[in-house]
């Protein structure tokens, strides 16, 4: 099989300027969307660095068995998995010492979601509340779930999820790249199969359409450049509120 993909990011209608970043996978195979945060052109340099310093760590280990340096080797990763991690906590290291070494860029941040196509699998990441689906047989279905305050209510039970939408901090997240020396990273390794349509997105598009507007969406459009463009149209007609980022990966016949 191999990867078909599309790319598209926006300003949106409500920001001055853009501080997502996409990243397309040339050699090391790698899809990555960062959502940068901190204002004052803080979350773009933070985005810009996440997505630069993952491609670069994915790109120089492709052959090495070790790719983990200078982090705890974990048995229970497998290799790629583990080069993805790894590149995402040395992305982490990157911000947080650049906040560190410059005033200006103090608490800049930044979100992340990565897919890292293998053979006949991928492997997925993230951080923050930028978001990956997958459509397979129709179906959308989210795989990632939101580092944010508004799910850590949920998993305590001390919201309903129906009452989300009114949840007055729905939009704080708990965990991104450059808050903190260290950080989390959630992920996932699942086979894919053909016909597999990946969406990775940042929230000024999941925070503006629903999912069965984005399963319709993803349905009706068979091309990929015209079907980003058309959810970022339709993000924007909701309020555009957001930068927004998409990028699509489709898995077809070699």
């Amino acid at each position: 099989m191999r990867v078909r993909i599309a790319g598209e990011t926006d300003r949106g209608r409500k920001r001055a300027h853009n501080e997502d970043m996409l990243h397309l996978p040339v050699d090391e195979r790698v899809v990555l969307v960062a959502d940068g945060m901190g204002g004052h052109a803080c979350g773009d340099v933070a985005s810009r660095l996440a997505v630069e310093t993952v491609a670069a760590h994915l790109r120089a280990t492709v052959d090495e068995q070790d790719a983990t340096w200078p982090f705890h080797y974990d048995r229970e990763r497998r290799r790629h998995e583990s080069r993805l991690v790894t590149a995402i906590r040395l992305a982490n290291a990157e911000i947080f010492q650049a906040a560190r070494r410059d005033s200006a860029l103090r608490g800049m941040g930044t979100t992340l979601v990565a897919g890292l196509f293998c053979d006949e699998e991928i492997v997925l990441a993230h951080v923050g509340d930028s978001r990956i689906y997958r459509l397979r047989d129709g179906c959308l279905r989210q795989l990632t779930e939101d580092h944010s305050l508004l799910n850590d209510y949920i998993r305590m039970k001390r919201i309903e999820r129906r009452d989300a939408e009114r949840f007055p901090q729905k939009n704080v997240i708990v965990r991104a790249l450059g808050m903190k020396d260290a950080v989390g990273v959630d992920t996932r390794r699942e086979l894919t199969r053909l016909g597999d349509l990946y969406l990775f997105c940042s929230d000024g598009l999941s925070g503006m359409l629903k999912d069965p507007v984005l399963e319709q969406t993803l349905l009706a459009e068979d091309d990929l450049d015209r079907c980003c463009e058309r959810l970022i149209a339709l993000a924007n007609e909701a309020g555009g509120t957001d930068n927004i980022t998409v990028v699509l990966a489709r898995l077809e016949p070699a």
